[in-house]
């Protein structure tokens, strides 16, 4: 079904390519192992008006973990700059493997802007139907953001210790298995295996059909289940730096489950602090 505060299908957003006040946007982001340059496919082909959003370059830079989320500040300038403002519908995909069009997602809702959704399916979806794409650079003006940080929507480190000991919150981490288990080594150097003490796991893959569509609710929170989350209580989602668990993020607000937020450091900070538990395993 489609919303336009979550997921939207591609025939809905074909169906209002022209309408001024929307913005679309390619958020497309590779693993550095894969070798793909997101930035180079999207000025291949995109789709008509889509502009381009590196969450590698709109981030905070005071931080050295991967693209942690903006100051509100800077997300408000580099938006203008794009042309995307107040009172514009956004609809964010990607040609990723890791679903990337979620964290952008999660991004606006974190800067306090609601009406945006992914487009079910992404790229590939949009390509397989023979929907039209261009490679010239939408024109753009300034557009004026109005931005209110969502706190309640992100956790830091101290939270997240505080959840992992306490139990006050269910962390999930989106993760591969083998990853969240232990036995698969970290992509990024430096970081230990294993998972948060208390985590569950529940893979981001598994939220999705067979064509790259999101599953239907009942499905979504049947997944949820299966993985031992009590859907009754609040969650924090993980993942290895904050993509995926986003994905996590954007089911959760499918189901109509809204006491969530995203660890935005991830593994990526967890694991490189030897002064913090991890746990090996499937517990």
């Amino acid at each position: 079904m489609d919303d336009p505060k979550t997921l939207v299908s591609t025939g809905w957003l074909a169906a209002r390519l022209d309408d001024p006040d929307l913005r679309v946007i390619d958020a497309s982001w590779h693993m550095p192992a894969t070798g793909r340059d997101a930035r180079a496919e999207y000025a291949s082909a995109h789709i008509p008006g889509a502009r381009f959003f590196d969450i590698d370059a709109v981030r905070d830079t005071r931080s050295e973990l991967p693209h942690m989320a903006p100051p509100p500040e800077v997300f408000a300038a580099r938006m203008r700059e794009a042309g995307i403002g107040d009172g514009h519908q956004i609809v964010v995909y990607d040609n990723s493997d890791v679903r990337s069009a979620a964290r952008v997602w999660w991004t606006f809702r974190l800067m306090g802007k609601t009406d945006v959704a992914v487009l079910d399916g992404g790229l590939a979806r949009w390509l397989a139907e023979g929907r039209p794409v261009e490679n010239a650079p939408p024109s753009v003006r300034d557009r004026h953001m109005t931005v209110q940080r969502q706190a309640t929507l992100v956790r830091d480190v101290t939270q997240v210790a505080s959840a992992s000991k306490l139990g006050e919150s269910q962390i999930v981490d989106a993760r591969a298995p083998e990853r969240f288990r232990g036995e698969a080594p970290e992509p990024r150097p430096g970081l230990r295996s294993g998972h948060i003490p208390g985590a569950l796991n529940l893979p981001f893959g598994r939220l999705y059909d067979a064509d790259g569509t999101m599953k239907p609710a009942p499905a979504l929170r049947a997944a949820f289940e299966d993985a031992g989350v009590d859907l009754s209580r609040p969650i924090i989602t993980s993942c290895g730096s904050g993509v995926t668990a986003a994905t996590l993020a954007l089911a959760l607000e499918r189901i109509g489950h809204r006491n969530w937020s995203l660890y935005d450091g991830s593994w990526a900070e967890w694991g490189s602090f030897p002064d913090l538990k991890i746990a090996t395993g499937d517990a």
